[in-house]
């Protein structure tokens, strides 16, 4: 067999040239998109660091024009922004460790095939995918289980993603064979031992990649918080950031002055991209270090031995 796979990695696949053209029309599509992609990106973390007359009047194409910090000056100039970046990894730490704790070991059960009823489980949890019972019956039982106004209420209720659950249980059912359970348990493993020795060692780019997704939710969501939060003081960094945009576009909006106005206006500009920034900074210093299981995960089911 081993033989067999270097013969196949020596011989070249000859390409017709139709393939020729497909390829060359899919890389010249990805190029355009990262280009475009990578064009939005520069351009915001330029604007939030340029003058804010040359952002307004649209001078900024790529980099920075008349470099300022003022964007950034007036930003953290807000004293709680500091409690939501606090309140916002606090969600984003414990959130993603207790959501990718629950959906790991709920696929795995489910991926085993001697689980009693776990058809019936599946079906019952992807109902909810398609059926939901809506926000007052949610914010109901939140208001029941004593969870309004606290931090826990943007965690526990949506612990677990059906999405995510399905795509860890297709990673369990496809990379760890049931031979392994088998020689495992002949040399006297357990079912726990083999789920936290063998298959979790195994499942780092599963892991990686849901955590990654419940770690950009959590960061982003600001809707929640606004149904179920009320303090101030356990409010999410967007929130915080969603009073700033507004409350710089109220001001605008109502002095009298028209140059003040305008100044106003190139001003919020630049909060805009600010805000962007500040809000995007952690998601974009922890991708890279995750980047290598990501690729991984994301190839799951599309091949199959």
């Amino acid at each position: 067999m081993a033989e067999a796979k270097k013969k196949l990695k020596g011989t070249a696949v000859r390409k017709t040239r139709f393939d020729r053209i497909f390829d060359a029309i899919i890389y010249t599509i990805l190029g355009l998109l990262t280009a475009s992609y990578l064009y939005i990106l520069i351009f915001t973390v330029s604007a939030s660091f340029s003058d804010p007359n040359a952002v307004y009047s649209g001078r900024v194409i790529l980099w920075p024009v008349d470099f300022t910090l003022q964007g950034y000056e007036r930003v953290f100039q807000e004293k709680m922004l500091w409690i939501g970046y606090r309140n916002s990894l606090f969600y984003m730490i414990v959130g993603t460790a207790i959501s990718t704790m629950l959906t790991i070991t709920g696929a795995y059960a489910l991926s085993r095939k001697d689980l009693p009823g776990r058809n019936i489980i599946t079906g019952i949890l992807v109902f909810t995918m398609f059926f939901s019972g809506g926000i007052i019956p949610l914010y109901l039982i939140v208001r029941s289980l004593k969870l309004l106004d606290t931090m826990w209420a943007l965690i526990l209720p949506g612990a677990i993603s059906m999405s995510n659950l399905i795509i860890a249980r297709t990673f369990f059912a496809n990379s760890i064979p049931t031979g392994l359970l088998d020689a495992a348990r002949i040399d006297g493993c357990n079912n726990i031992r083999f789920f936290f020795r063998i298959a979790l060692p195994l499942s780092k780019p599963i892991i990686a990649v849901i955590a990654l997704y419940y770690a950009i939710g959590l960061w982003n969501d600001y809707f929640n918080a606004m149904i179920y939060i009320k303090t101030r003081t356990n409010y999410p960094l967007q929130l915080f950031l969603r009073e700033i945009l507004i409350s710089s576009q109220t001001s605008s909006a109502m002095t009298g002055d028209v140059l003040e106005q305008e100044l106003l206006a190139q001003l919020q500009e630049i909060i805009k991209y600010t805000l962007i920034v500040v809000g995007s900074v952690p998601l974009l210093v922890i991708y890279p270090f995750l980047q290598k299981y990501f690729v991984q995960g994301v190839m799951i089911g599309s091949l199959k031995e």
